[in-house]
């Protein structure tokens, strides 16, 4: 005579441990879910960190400072001269810093609409540089810069700065 109500103990426990596993994945599932979410808004923070801290290293870095070209050494100053010229050879350095997007946008004197510079058509009568432009999604800013430029007025050189912004941006994470 075989016992029934042993075998029957035994499926009952064999279903809960199999039900309690499945609650158990699905509920890792769940987090696991969450957590992946949560990572591509720190993907996106941090490229917005890297774009603010690249764009006020840029403002001082050899390919864009000033230095003493002005007399004086200036901090967060643009030579616009040495911009354009990079800007003639950005298909060089499109993948050098690493980031979809670098643009200088003139804030003062207002052009009142963008006016992209292009040498020598536009240039220096423009509001908008732009070095590196792959791709235009993503987080866009940085420091404030004086754009500074050599003019021959009269036979004589001036030096004018204008107010500007160092744009920077990296791609979104999708």
């Amino acid at each position: 005579m075989v016992n029934k109500k042993g075998q029957m103990k035994i499926q009952q426990t064999a279903f809960l441990l199999i039900a309690l596993t499945l609650f158990f994945v699905l509920v890792g599932l769940f987090v696991l879910g969450f957590g992946l979410s949560d990572l591509k808004k720190d993907v996106s923070n941090l490229g917005e960190k890297n774009a603010l801290l690249l764009a006020s290293r840029l403002a001082n870095s050899p390919e864009f400072a000033c230095g003493n070209a002005f007399g004086t050494g200036m901090l967060d100053c643009i030579d616009g001269d040495k911009v354009m010229m990079l800007k003639k050879n950005s298909n060089i350095y499109k993948n050098f810093w690493g980031v979809s997007n670098i643009e200088i946008r003139k804030l003062y004197p207002d052009h009142g609409r963008e006016i992209e510079c292009t040498i020598p058509e536009t240039y220096p009568n423009c509001n908008v540089i732009k070095i590196v432009d792959k791709d235009r999604t993503g987080f866009s800013d940085g420091p404030f810069v004086s754009l500074c430029r050599r003019e021959i007025v009269d036979g004589e050189v001036n030096y004018m700065c204008e107010l500007a912004k160092l744009l920077v941006s990296y791609e979104l994470v999708k």
